[in-house]
């Protein structure tokens, strides 16, 4: 079986710190490779892969600023669709730009969709509704004018996450700096526990930052920037929760999956996907707003890290996630 996945071309594939979609393309790719697929990863001429790279951009839009973000997407997804005819399937990465291909070739195009920007996309999602094949990452993200082939749950490489059953007295915050995410919630929840907490991921709202963060800044909050996975690997086992008090309804959440692979609870905001991650009472908690987050980091000895770190091992491998995935390739190609 030729399979092509089409990779965002933001940053590379892997992603160097930031980059959820490349990263899921990246550990599905690899490990269908393990499974013996012949892979295709169609990414920026920076990534790597096991199987074979094809690339027309060097570097992403986001590494090496200055490019034309939509000239390079043009450029990226017209390689593959000319040369469609050689994959028996395309798994699409790339949002909703790739489905405009769909009726033009014969090979069949499933889609991973890893969230909606706006509800603006959605007709086009469901003017190829009938042709291409979705898959949703959390049931929560699905949209009920969509048909869904299936659910999915992303996969993680757990060889990249130690267990730490001795977490040190703090917190962290992991993930982008932007409203959504609930950096200035994290801040005002270990405020009110009196523990130190570490924020780490890239600036995506500066003013928000430099008015909601910045100003609460001490020995005991501290922003340290972006982490790379060894970094990621250490903050995330010693830290006794992942704050993760989002607000918005986020289609999954790498960071929550991540921590708990480490053996650390996570608390987060009853929204989205958050119910399909954790279990609440086991794994983390499940809260409504910062008071209750506050109350829940008094229980927190209360989870068992071990069992959490299984848990998670068990539910969001990369390995468990290309099996589904391939899975469903034969299902198509029966």
């Amino acid at each position: 079986m030729k399979v092509a996945i089409l990779s965002p071309v933001a940053w590379r594939t892997p992603p160097v710190h930031y980059g959820p979609w490349e990263q899921m393309a990246s550990n599905l790719a690899e490990n269908l490779v393990k499974l013996g697929v012949d892979v295709t990863l169609f990414a920026t001429g920076d990534s790597y892969t096991l199987g074979k790279l094809n690339s027309v951009i060097a570097k992403g839009y986001e590494t090496e600023k200055g490019q034309d973000a939509k000239v390079l997407e043009c450029l990226h997804i017209s390689n593959l669709m000319e040369n469609a005819h050689q994959f028996d399937i395309i798994h699409n990465h790339f949002d909703f730009l790739p489905l405009t291909y769909s009726r033009l070739i014969k090979t069949p195009m499933i889609s991973t969709i890893h969230g909606f920007s706006s509800y603006r996309i959605i007709p086009v999602y469901q003017k190829y509704n009938d042709n291409t094949y979705y898959v949703s990452i959390s049931n929560a993200d699905r949209n009920e004018n969509l048909k869904y082939l299936a659910t999915v749950y992303n996969g993680l490489n757990i060889d990249e996450f130690t267990f730490n059953p001795f977490p040190k007295d703090q917190l962290l915050f992991f993930g982008r700096i932007h409203p959504d995410k609930g950096t200035a919630e994290a801040i005002s929840i270990a405020k009110k526990a009196n523990k130190k907490l570490i924020i780490a991921g890239i600036i995506q709202d500066q003013n928000y930052f430099d008015n909601e963060v910045k100003p609460h800044l001490n020995d005991n909050i501290q922003f340290i920037g972006s982490a790379g996975p060894e970094k990621r690997n250490v903050l995330m086992g010693e830290s006794l929760a992942l704050l993760h008090p989002i607000n918005f309804n986020e289609p999954f959440g790498l960071s929550v999956a991540e921590a708990m692979m480490c053996g650390t609870p996570v608390i987060a905001f009853n929204r989205g996907s958050m119910p399909e991650l954790i279990d609440n009472g086991v794994t983390g908690f499940l809260v409504n707003n910062t008071e209750d987050a506050t109350k829940a980091i008094q229980k927190l000895e209360l989870i068992n890290r071990r069992h959490c770190s299984e848990n998670a091992k068990s539910k969001f491998s990369s390995e468990t996630m290309a099996k589904k995935y391939l899975d469903l390739y034969h299902q198509l190609l029966k």
